[in-house]
């Protein structure tokens, strides 16, 4: 019993990375700007979740008043996640856009020190130094323009910014909100803000074609509603110390399928930090864990 409680919050992690790794493919299939293509991803499985929200409780229904807040907050998060990551991806290099989309980890450790006075495990700024030497190898063919100003990889680190403290607020809305309600308040929150955004800024939310509305669906329902679903339920038994290391598995996964879908080449020193990001997430992944929370 207690493997499986171990075993099924990284199975879930695991799923989601996959699911997650499959965003920047999809970006560059809609055809569409990055918030416009952000906001039909959360658009489409908010819409999901509250179909199976309410065919699940019907007229048993019931959302805590505590937790519509939080989960605004983290919804609004994850939007300006989203949409600055995706307008990165169409004008920056992928591999500049994935390096500098993922140092949520810095920003988790430090927050949580910074919040509880107390630093991560020593395993955790470990693992954290080996995935950040990982991701810098896989990127190495990059380096010259990341040494170039680019506003987009400016967009690019502030995402890593905004999904860090999502995990944060997420972890913390686990700990007496149930999975399916935090996912469907967050994202709804999360459409709504990207549709306040758009209008604002007089973006168009017109999809141009077949493909790209396939690739708006993929978003919606494979990186969001099964990616973020899986990352909720992992977070309310993994902490986001943890969950944000194992995250950075999204690089080498991306790279791979770009190589298969786009043919884009990876070098020897590529696929050497796709070795380093996985030890480092098994190193994470195998340390010893507080007891888990209840689903």
């Amino acid at each position: 019993m207690h493997d499986e409680k171990k075993i099924l919050p990284f199975a879930a992690l695991f799923v989601g990375i996959i699911s997650i790794s499959w965003s920047a493919i999809f970006v560059r299939w809609t055809d569409m700007s990055g918030v416009a293509s952000a906001f039909y991803r959360v658009l489409i499985a908010s819409i999901a979740l509250w179909i199976i929200l309410l065919a699940q409780r019907g007229s048993r229904l019931r959302i805590s008043s505590r937790s519509v807040p939080l989960s605004a907050l983290g919804g609004i998060f994850f939007a300006a996640d989203v949409g600055l990551y995706n307008v990165a991806v169409l004008h920056t290099s992928a591999g500049s856009a994935t390096f500098l989309g993922n140092n949520a980890p810095i920003v988790v450790g430090l927050v949580t020190w910074f919040l509880t006075r107390k630093l991560p495990s020593f395993r955790f700024w470990v693992a954290l130094a080996i995935a950040i030497l990982g991701t810098c190898l896989i990127v190495s063919i990059d380096w010259n323009h990341m040494r170039s100003s680019s506003s987009a990889d400016l967009l690019a680190s502030i995402a890593s910014i905004c999904f860090a403290f999502y995990l944060l607020t997420t972890e913390r809305l686990r700990t007496n909100t149930d999975t399916v309600t935090i996912v469907v308040l967050s994202t709804t929150a999360s459409a709504a803000a990207l549709l306040v955004f758009s209008f604002a800024a007089h973006i168009s939310l017109a999809i141009p074609g077949f493909q790209s509305l396939l690739a708006v669906a993929g978003l919606g329902f494979i990186c969001q509603l099964t990616g973020y679903f899986c990352l909720t339920y992992a977070l309310g038994h993994v902490p986001a110390t943890v969950s944000s290391i194992v995250l950075l598995a999204v690089a080498p996964i991306t790279a791979l399928l770009a190589f298969f879908l786009f043919g884009e080449q990876m070098t020897r020193l590529q696929i050497l930090g796709g070795g380093f990001i996985l030890a480092a997430v098994w190193i994470i992944a195998n340390q010893p864990q507080p007891s888990s929370l209840e689903t």
